[in-house]
């Protein structure tokens, strides 16, 4: 079985699973694949020969193929709640100052929202443009973040020894499981940087 994006899926999102069947020897067979749900209250199965799944309810639910008499283990689908947005959480301009001893940034901050909440466990990735482009040592710590139990991510900027940019750009983008963004992302940051 093959779930895309890993079974990972929002709230009204659709689901659309593939399966084949196997002989006794691994080999693929010629056969028509019926698709069930074991937990209706989070997915519904709404066409069992394509395997469309619908997802009702956050949770954890399970998909099961069937060929004749013969069952699948069943797999589980995840359904998360449908992000409506993501906004930055705190400033969106930062100044390192390089002969500080401490050369991080400020928490480059990032909210998943779902109505008026936060969402937590939702992935914020994060990237960055140096300018003037350039061999430097910035990174970012960390590239990507789960969203906390208030729908925050965060990353920060670090500058080791190497040529001192002006200044770098950091997006840090928050997408549904599909790929797409939500509305307000990427979020940008600017981190600028002095001697």
């Amino acid at each position: 079985m093959f779930f895309p994006d890993s079974g990972r899926l929002e709230v009204g999102d659709t689901l659309h699973p593939e399966a084949r069947a196997l002989n006794g020897r691994g080999d693929s067979v010629a056969a028509q694949v019926f698709w069930s749900s074991l937990d209706t209250a989070i997915v519904s199965v709404v066409d069992s020969a394509t395997g469309a799944t619908l997802a009702k309810a956050v949770g954890t639910g399970r998909l099961q193929a069937r060929f004749g008499s013969l069952r699948s283990n069943p797999q589980n689908v995840f359904v998360f709640v449908r992000l409506d947005s993501a906004s930055a959480a705190g400033p969106i301009r930062d100044t390192i100052i390089v002969s500080a001893p401490d050369t991080l940034s400020d928490s480059l901050l990032v909210q998943a929202w779902a109505g008026t909440s936060g969402a937590p466990g939702r992935p914020v990735v994060y990237t960055m443009a140096i300018y003037p482009a350039g061999d430097t040592t910035v990174t970012l710590v960390p590239k990507t973040a789960q969203t906390g139990a208030s729908g925050i991510a965060f990353a920060r900027l670090r500058l080791d020894s190497g040529p001192l940019p002006d200044s770098v750009v950091v997006t840090a983008a928050v997408r549904r499981p599909n790929g797409t963004d939500v509305p307000g992302s990427p979020v940008r940051f600017v981190v600028e940087f002095q001697p």
